[in-house]
């Protein structure tokens, strides 16, 4: 598979929480259980990765490329997975044989410890202390914390109050085996919280940090708590089948596929939600990587949705974001046709307005000719059919895949703004909040692109819009905002990725009023990288940003940073409360694994039982990869 410079260049120029999700996918992070070994230099698989993978992975620094030092800590399954032919780096491993692939992960994986299946058993509760109550309330529910997705909870509802948070220590530290720091958490009210890290899905009893049950699950989801039959259960993806399995115990409830009949396929990127008596399942095929090979015809993959019914995860209704592609007349350099429409994944969570009885999701760039007007958009649907009540497209032709670099111009021949558009990946990586002000409903996101959107819930009208900055294709907004009362908190990234002069980074949190559009306060980040964070911290003058989905708690706001900082601001007037720093080795509470804490990011910030959760390590993009789950709470 050796691809031209210009190609190779692409995966440098990788959008983030949309399209930058396929470098995410390969470079998710995870600590081995011991350092790495050193491998010999004539192995076969070195001479593989130095033809196919060097390139990019050997120069993180500025890119959004994993580094090596990241990839070597994957697991052999996850590697194979991903350089699959539907896994995300499957077009660039393409012309790879299967003896080439074994030799490659061989290499990659040389000298590390081969870490239990059971790694659980280690922290297993005492046979007293592994029940879940079946009274016990929903606190904090997946990725958006309430039903609508306003990541915000009350003192009562947290068991923390504001003045707490300025007096935290850590209660515990667990470090996950094989697949990095893990996902937020969902918590009930007897003090339990479901995660997904090391390859299982797992029930900690908050006080300890002992585990009442595993199940196995390799997920990038933050599980979601809903209830059949009056018992509850919670739901994620793994791989292309949906999993649901009583939270007592972790037994199978039902698995069933949560792809389109028509077969269009696609990869759960944010996670499911249960939506009255359905769930919710968000899919993000695009072709958003393949359009790299200059051969594929590009491209085919676009965004949809897939309703199943949560009794017994049967299929009840799909919507896509746009038709099958078919060749659109163009031709690239190579002489092979293009195909289009194809792109608007759906990277991010959506949200159920029961109100309106509507799902809301929100969408990422076209990555083929034609556009469509539902990339780069939220979109309403009907809840029981699917169909669409409204769409708001935010940004028009943004028409974009991973063979371009728009950057330098240096695009590959299959880059959509060689035939016209203006790509800029500035989808929307962040899920939308409803929320209501003054009698009003209301729809807020987020774009990459820096922009602040607030739209009339009934007919998607736009209330009032802001930008702060240019936006990058890691955000501007990546992953996620909060709401707090009257005010919604922007979370800005704006990591420094070239050397253009003219890049000014606007790395912060930016408040406004969510009736009015009028901004309340801002919060201005800056690197952090003295004494020992300067040599633990990967570009630690570069990537500093707010990334992670921020949480509000007692009306404070617990955003985290690239640079592994907790930061804890009223959102009254965005005074610093509290700042905490995760990087380094931690102490952890399963001693045969090694802790290291790292970036923050994705779904990486939660709160309940009386306790902040930080999901610690993200090696993708060129970050600070590590491996940790750290509990922290108030000092006695």
């Amino acid at each position: 598979m050796k691809l031209r410079k210009s190609l190779m260049a692409g995966i440098l120029g990788l959008g983030a929480s949309g399209a930058a999700l396929a470098i995410a996918a390969l470079a998710t992070p995870a600590l081995a259980p011991t350092a790495i070994g050193q491998t010999p230099p004539d192995h076969p698989g070195a001479g593989v990765y130095q033809k196919t993978c060097a390139m990019c992975h050997d120069n993180p620094g500025g890119t959004r490329a994993a580094a090596l030092s990241a990839i070597k800590q994957m697991t052999p399954a996850r590697l194979r997975e991903v350089l699959g032919p539907q896994g995300i780096m499957g077009p660039m491993a393409a012309s790879l044989n299967d003896t080439q692939k074994t030799d490659l992960i061989a290499w990659l994986t040389a000298g590390q410890a081969v870490s239990s299946a059971q790694w659980t058993d280690a922290l297993a509760c005492k046979a007293d202390k592994r029940a879940v109550s079946a009274s016990a309330s929903v606190v904090t529910n997946g990725f958006g914390v309430d039903a609508d997705q306003t990541r915000s909870l009350s003192a009562a509802q947290a068991g923390l109050s504001k003045a707490q948070l300025s007096n935290l220590e850590v209660a515990w530290t667990i470090a996950f085996p094989g697949q990095g720091a893990g996902t937020g958490a969902s918590v009930l009210s007897d003090g339990t919280i479901f995660v997904t890290g090391g390859q299982k899905l797992i029930a900690i009893d908050a006080a300890s940090g002992c585990v009442k049950w595993s199940y196995a699950a390799n997920s990038r989801n933050t599980p979601s708590i809903g209830e059949i039959g009056g018992k509850k259960v919670v739901a994620l993806s793994v791989g292309q089948t949906i999993h649901v399995v009583d939270a007592a115990t972790g037994a199978v409830v039902w698995k069933a596929s949560g792809q389109p009949v028509d077969g269009s396929g696609g990869q759960v990127r944010g996670g499911v939600i249960f939506a009255k008596d359905k769930v919710i399942v968000p899919l993000s095929a695009s072709g958003v990587a393949s359009g790299m090979n200059p051969r594929t015809e590009c491209c085919s993959g676009h965004g949809s949705v897939v309703a199943l019914n949560a009794a017994d995860g049967t299929h009840a209704w799909e919507y896509h974001t746009m038709p099958e592609p078919t060749y659109n007349g163009q031709v690239n350099s190579l002489g092979v046709k293009q195909k289009g429409p194809s792109g608007a994944p759906i990277w991010s969570v959506p949200v159920y307005d029961a109100k309106r009885n509507t799902i809301l999701v929100t969408t990422g760039e076209n990555t083929s000719h034609p556009g469509t007007d539902t990339s780069d958009a939220v979109i309403a649907l009907n809840a029981d059919t699917g169909a669409v009540v409204w769409k708001y497209q935010a940004m028009a032709a943004d028409v974009w895949n991973m063979s371009c670099d728009v950057a330098t111009g240096n695009n590959g021949p299959n880059c959509p703004v060689l035939f016209g558009g203006d790509g800029r990946d500035y989808d929307f990586g962040a899920g939308a909040i409803v929320t209501s002000v003054n009698g009003k409903d209301v729809v807020l996101a987020g774009q990459k692109s820096g922009h602040a959107w607030a739209l009339d819930a009934n007919t998607g009208a736009v209330l009032w819009s802001h930008r702060v900055g240019e936006g990058t294709a890691l955000g501007g907004v990546h992953w996620g905002i909060a709401a707090s009362g009257n005010t919604v908190l922007i979370p800005i990234n704006d990591p420094v990725l070239s050397a253009d002069p003219k890049f000014k980074s606007e790395a912060g949190v930016y408040a406004f009023d969510i009736a009015s559009g009028r901004p309340v306060w801002s919060y201005k980040a800056e690197p952090n990288c003295a004494g020992q964070r300067g040599k633990d911290v990967a570009a630690c003058t570069t990537k500093y940003g707010f990334s992670a989905a921020p949480i509000v708690v007692d009306g404070a706001m617990v955003g985290a940073t690239l640079g592994g900082e907790v930061i804890i601001l009223d959102t009254v007037d965005g005074r610093i409360l509290n700042r905490l720093d995760t990087t380094g080795t931690r102490t952890v509470l399963n001693k045969d694994v090694v802790g290291k804490g790292g970036s923050i990011e994705s779904h990486g910030i939660s709160a309940g039982a009386g306790m902040i959760f930080i999901n610690s390590g993200y090696g993708s993009f060129g970050q600070t990869p590590g491996n940790v789950l750290i509990a922290y709470r108030p000092k006695s």
